[in-house]
Order: C-alpha cells, then sequence, then structure tokens
C-alpha cells in the first residue's frame, strides 16, 4: 500500500469493513481507523436478520439497498469463506411477520417487490411454529434469511486483510485537518496524522461528532438495543412482532432483541429490567422457551436519524469527504448495498441507487412506507 491511502475509512463497523473490502477489491489502497475493536459496537449487538428483497422491483431506495444485499449476501458469505475459511453463518431459514394494524399496506408492497410471502392465520402460524401469545397478523416470508454477527465480523476483518487493507483498531479519530474545500488530514487520538486522497466516515453512533467542524448536524444519535441469548428448544424460524424479534440459530440458542432506548446517551450497558423484559417476550411467544436458559446478554448503541434512513455519499461543502452512517437497527441487512454505492460512487461509476434519499442535508421525510420494519 502506499504511504497515504486512496480512502481513509473512520469507523470499523459493518459498513466501514465491508466498504473497505469492496473498495480495495476495486484496487484502491484503504485503511481503516477505530476507536475500539473492529466491529464490537451496533455491528456486534444486532440480530443478523436478511429480510428478503428484489431491488430490480423496490418502490424505495431503502429497499433497493437491502434488495441488493438479500440478493448478493448468499454468493458474499461464500466469497468470504472461500477467501478467509469462515463460516458467517448465513442461512435461509425462512421467517413470519406479525404485521400490526399500521402495517396494513405493507403487503401491497412485498407483492409490488416481487417478495413471496403467504399471509397465515394464527392457527396456521401455530401450526408451523410452537407459538404462545402473539399480537398481529401473521405473513410466512419464505426467503428471510439470517447470518450471525460475530461470525461474518471476524470473515470481514480477516478478508480485509487478505486484500491489503490497512486495519488500525484502537486507533480513534479526534479532528480533522481542514483546507478551503478538502480535508487535508486526520489527526488520531495518538497524535499520529494521517494524510488520504478521500475519506469516508463510517463511524456509526459516533459520526456527528466527527460531521460537526464540516458544518453539519444530521443528528445522529446513539440508542441503546439490549439483547439475550437462551439455551433451549426452540421456533425453527425468524419471529420479527413490531420492534421485538426472536432469531433460532439452529444449534439450541435462540437470540431475542431488543430494548430501543434513545435516551440512555454513550452508555452501553445492560440492566436486570431489560434482560428480564426481553426474556419474559421469549417464553411467552414461544412455548418451549418457558424452560430456557438464559446463555447472556450485552447491549450496542445503533446509530439512529431522524426519519430512520442512513446518510449515505457526499459530505456537502467538501470534495474528498463522504459519509455512511446512521444506519440504526439496520446495519448488516443495508451493508452490502451502502459498501456498493460508495464503491460505484468513489470509483466515478454511476450508483445502483439514487443517494439523494440519503442525501446529508436532506429534508428528513417519516412519511415513507418500507417494506420492512429494521
Amino acid at each position: 500500500m502506499a504511504k497515504h491511502p486512496d480512502v481513509a475509512i473512520i469507523g470499523g463497523g459493518i459498513i466501514g469493513l465491508t466498504s473497505a473490502y469492496f473498495l480495495a477489491k476495486e484496487g484502491l489502497s484503504v485503511a481503516v481507523y477505530d476507536q475500539s475493536d473492529f466491529g464490537k459496537e451496533a455491528s456486534w449487538a444486532g440480530a443478523g436478520i436478511i429480510p428478503p428483497g428484489n431491488p430490480d422491483r423496490a418502490a424505495t431506495p431503502a429497499d433497493k439497498l437491502r434488495g441488493i444485499g438479500s440478493v448478493r449476501f448468499p454468493t458474499f458469505s461464500a466469497e468470504l469463506r472461500e477467501l478467509t475459511g469462515i463460516d458467517n453463518g448465513y442461512r435461509l431459514c425462512g421467517g413470519i411477520d406479525f404485521l400490526e394494524p399500521e402495517d396494513r399496506d405493507v403487503p401491497t408492497v412485498w407483492h409490488a417487490e416481487g417478495i413471496a410471502f403467504e399471509r397465515l392465520t394464527l392457527a396456521g402460524a401455530k401450526r408451523l411454529e410452537p407459538l404462545g401469545e402473539v399480537e398481529g397478523e401473521p405473513h410466512l416470508l419464505p426467503a428471510c434469511a439470517q447470518v450471525r454477527n460475530p461470525r461474518h465480523l471476524r470473515a470481514l476483518i480477516t478478508a480485509c486483510d487478505r486484500v491489503g487493507v490497512r486495519l488500525n483498531a484502537n486507533t480513534g479519530a479526534e479532528a480533522w485537518e481542514l483546507g478551503s474545500n478538502r480535508i487535508t488530514s486526520v489527526q488520531l487520538a495518538g497524535g499520529e496524522r494521517v494524510i488520504a486522497g478521500r475519506f469516508l466516515l463510517a463511524a456509526g453512533a459516533w459520526s456527528e461528532l466527527l460531521l460537526r467542524p464540516l458544518g453539519h448536524r444530521p443528528h445522529v444519535r446513539p440508542v441503546l438495543g439490549q439483547i439475550a441469548l437462551l439455551k433451549g428448544p426452540s421456533c425453527s424460524r425468524v419471529l420479527m412482532l413490531g420492534k421485538r424479534y426472536l432469531v433460532p440459530r439452529g444449534d439450541g440458542l435462540t437470540l431475542i432483541g431488543s430494548t430501543e432506548e434513545p435516551e440512555a446517551g454513550f452508555e452501553k450497558r445492560t440492566t436486570a429490567a431489560g434482560v428480564e423484559e426481553l426474556v419474559a417476550f421469549a417464553r411467552r411467544t414461544v412455548l418451549p422457551l418457558a424452560d430456557a436458559t438464559l446463555e447472556t446478554s450485552w447491549a450496542g448503541l445503533r446509530p439512529g436519524s431522524p426519519d430512520g434512513l442512513p446518510f449515505i455519499g457526499n459530505v456537502p461543502g467538501w470534495d474528498n469527504a463522504f459519509v455512511a452512517c446512521g444506519h440504526f437497527r439496520a446495519g448488516v441487512q443495508l451493508s452490502i448495498g451502502t459498501a456498493q454505492a460508495i464503491t460505484e460512487l468513489l470509483t466515478g461509476k454511476p450508483t445502483s441507487v439514487d443517494l439523494a434519499a440519503f442525501a446529508l442535508d436532506r429534508t428528513p421525510d417519516t412519511s415513507t412506507k418500507s417494506a420492512f420494519r429494521s
């Protein structure tokens, strides 16, 4: 790699690492800097649900991003396994989404996108899964898949190393050095000054702190999410109930998520009340989990945005600054689409997704109906 990388990426979560891998495969020299260990924030804490999608028929740019991920995840997982020897746990397990009254238009969106689904009765859903107390109208989604976040991140880190990405963990960015309309360098916590051709800010919930000196305050904020892992017999499909979900891993473990606590600030911690709420939800939702034992619990700070959509693209006013942050609860499912769009943008190709919907200076719009609640 040249002394000064073509692209310096600030943030080594799933968005930063996937973008680094894609960019390096295009022949760019890339360096990634993270204030802690790679992927140990929101990326590590996610459930790894990969909803179905069809990018060619998606109604919104966000659904197109998701659709790209849905289509590419099987081959991308195989590529990572071939390169690194690490199985990221991707599997097509199917899912049941319990739609609430405000989601009554969602099946129309699915149909328009070409997503296979089947409306079920509650009795029909109970024939498929050992359900207890559930609310909402069940819809079977045969093409729903999952990936195991920690394994996927290990594969990504190893893959980045194999393609020549310079990985710098525990090396946070503290300040920009700015020219008239360019970032000239970034100063790291240890005092080192890094010069690069372009800079990509993908620091999740911490991105706001580095966007302010560039004149932007998009209000990316940390939203605490607690997750529990239970051991015992469970369901076989992903179950999605509003903001709650159960993800059976297929090895006797079931991931239960998640709380959503926007007032926690940057304090990443589990609470007895939060974990107890998740365990109680799981035990009343899936009957065999009534006797399950709590294996572990953890928390992550998800990067929320005012309208729930990420910020992807140029940083207005700066020729060599780019952003990919604010993916909230959908970082895994949007990671491939985001990395693809960033790579197209930085290599001068037309982007496969209209990035205007993700512009840093957009007016937030919460009225758009997405095909899936992330």
